[in-house]
């Protein structure tokens, strides 16, 4: 678990060019990832924080592509609509409609997997992390099936929208919590922790699936569940994803998607599968914007769910294991 962690672990040197009077002061030695309430920001008066995040630049390790999942274009799309998650007939409309099968999906497959389970409550006793709940949308029917769920997203205002809408039901509070925090920072709180995690229409958003996933892993419990639902990368999907449902029909605001981030099936399971993950599941779903519903489909062309789950013990892999593999072949070459 020492090497996997690792690769979450980030070390950043932010720099504030000169003359903008703003002070970052968010160096970290190794063996740790910087925590949000750390970082401590002074700026003159004259400096608004769009400009002096423009003015920041940063240094990754060489393990990924990038040194977190977390991608600022992403955030100021979303931080518009901080305020809008339960209006559901307002651009989150689909994914309150999408409530009818994902919940259901996410549900069935976790009873299927359990010996016995609360009537009532199906979900009791699981611990379950939401990753980019932004309003809570998913995180409140998963809680009201009894699970304790953790909400997390990097935006403070969709988790003050989050906190303020789960206020209204006192079972809720009690069953949900909600953080704003990035997947890496959760990382380094906690390490194997959830029985399920979900990521519905978050990896779409994120600026390294790799290391999402790997992430993921980390704080995943041995044989714990990933659900994801999220956007095949085709022609079909920009047409109607983008095309029709951002510039024609308005169902979601322009500019919500980019398809060079939409993945596909088969690569999102290979990743998953290079990362301890067995993938058990994968469903198409079909939006109809006329009557505003979602169903299954057989094709996998646009949108799709899939549901893997993490191996008990990971295959090892180094020099002692290649040595005994090399050994293995030896006594069957010489008819040990």
């Amino acid at each position: 678990m020492a090497g996997g962690r690792a690769v979450c672990r980030r070390a950043w040197s932010l720099r504030a060019a000169a003359g903008n009077h703003c002070i970052l002061p968010l160096q970290r030695a190794q063996g740790g990832l910087f925590k949000k309430r750390k970082i401590q920001l002074t700026c003159s008066a004259s400096t608004s924080l769009a400009a002096a995040w423009n003015k920041i630049s940063f240094t990754s390790q060489p393990f990924s592509t990038s040194d977190t999942t977390v991608d600022p274009k992403e955030m100021k799309k979303f931080q518009l609509l901080a305020h809008k998650w339960w209006d559901e007939q307002g651009e989150y409309s689909a994914l309150h409609s999408m409530n009818d099968i994902r919940v259901p999906f996410i549900r069935d497959i976790v009873l299927n997997m359990r010996k016995d389970y609360p009537m009532g409550s199906p979900l009791s006793g699981m611990k379950i992390l939401d990753i980019g709940c932004g309003g809570g949308l998913l995180t409140e029917p998963l809680g009201r099936l009894g699970a304790s769920v953790t909400g997390i997203d990097p935006l403070e205002d969709n988790i003050r929208t989050a906190e303020l809408h789960k206020s209204f039901d006192p079972v809720l509070a009690k069953r949900i919590q909600y953080k704003s925090c990035s997947l890496e920072d959760l990382v380094e709180e906690t390490s194997e922790t959830f029985d399920i995690i979900v990521a519905s229409e978050v990896v779409e958003h994120v600026a390294d699936v790799e290391l999402f996933v790997r992430c993921c892993s980390e704080v995943l419990k041995p044989e714990g569940s990933i659900f994801i639902t999220t956007i095949n990368k085709t022609q079909l999907s920009h047409i109607l994803g983008i095309v029709v449902a951002e510039k024609v029909l308005g169902i979601v605001p322009v500019g919500t998607h980019e398809w060079e981030k939409f993945i596909a099936p088969e690569e999102l399971e290979r990743i998953l599968e290079s990362n301890g993950f067995l993938v058990k599941t994968v469903k198409g779903m079909l939006y109809n914007p006329l009557l505003g519903s979602w169903s299954w489909t057989r094709s996998t062309s646009i949108n799709y769910a899939l549901h893997a789950v993490k191996s008990c013990a990971p295959e090892r892999s180094g020099p002692e294991t290649d040595k005994a593999q090399l050994q293995t072949e030896a006594r069957i070459g010489s008819g040990c």
